[in-house]
């Protein structure tokens, strides 16, 4: 094979999706870079590779990258995988790929299953334009409510109600789809309000989380005092903040709408 890097993508799950070129590169290639390479065991052997592998996952990444950029300089053909899905989407690989190119390595990708885009389209959510946002985070939550298209996180099963209901906090007024186990038996699409789905059973599962466009319709003065008397109790500078996000105004226009409210009451 050609020297260079190969990003090799493999399935989410359904050992059906793995691609006869994916199956073929591993094969050829003289070094595979794997995320857990006991992991990758159990798919070299469904599939007969017999190559030699060594580990590149998100601790020791750094370490390896020039080791591996030397070999593929010296002639080597070097594919890299992670556990499931493509390298380098909240898996290791980019820093292998940015270093590739850094030095004029060829690179090369052989597409592979990805759960945030397949997430995407079994949502039904508009495609034209959205924002992964990895691992699901309470702290940026404010911020990324300002992404008025459609936003994909991952979510782990044991934080996923916590975080359904911090979405029925932050952005009560857009849907979600909870997927879980895609392309596995038990592949499941949830969708609704997220104040409708803190009722449901705890999903368990791979969990990729979809949020809605947010609504093309700019809120009515009595949309914006429900929210007003909602967050209110809190401190007026986190209240603002909560308010700007939720109603899709400005923080300045927020803390002007609370500061009437609290004249309204006196």
């Amino acid at each position: 094979m050609q020297s260079g890097l190969y990003i090799v993508g493999t399935p989410i799950g359904n050992l059906s999706d793995m691609s006869p070129r994916a199956v073929d590169v591993l094969q050829n290639v003289d070094l595979i870079a794997a995320e857990d390479t006991r992991v990758f065991g159990k798919l070299a052997a469904h599939f007969n590779i017999k190559t030699p592998r060594v580990s590149c996952h998100e601790h020791n990444e750094r370490a390896v990258v020039d080791d591996l950029v030397e070999k593929m300089l010296g002639g080597a053909a070097v594919a890299v995988v992670s556990d499931a899905g493509m390298p380098g989407v909240s898996d290791p690989g980019f820093r292998l790929v940015r270093a590739a190119r850094a030095q004029s390595v060829p690179v090369w990708v052989v597409p592979g299953p990805t759960a945030a885009v397949s997430a995407l389209v079994l949502s039904g959510f508009p495609t034209d334009r959205f924002t992964f946002c990895g691992f699901f985070d309470e702290k940026k939550v404010r911020d990324d409510n300002k992404i008025r298209h459609t936003i994909i996180y991952y979510e782990s099963p044991n934080r996923i109600m916590n975080t359904i209901a911090t979405l029925a906090r932050v952005m009560p007024e857009r849907r979600i789809a909870i997927v879980r186990e895609i392309t596995k038996m038990y592949e499941e699409t949830i969708i609704g309000y997220p104040a409708d789905l803190m009722r449901i059973d705890p999903p368990r599962g791979e969990i990729v989380i979809v949020v809605d466009a947010a609504p093309q319709h700019k809120m009515t003065d009595a949309e914006i005092t429900e929210i007003v008397n909602d967050v209110a109790a809190t401190n007026t500078k986190s209240a603002a903040a909560q308010l700007a996000a939720r109603a899709g105004i400005s923080k300045k226009e927020a803390y002007k709408r609370l500061l009437e409210q609290g004249d309204g009451h006196d």
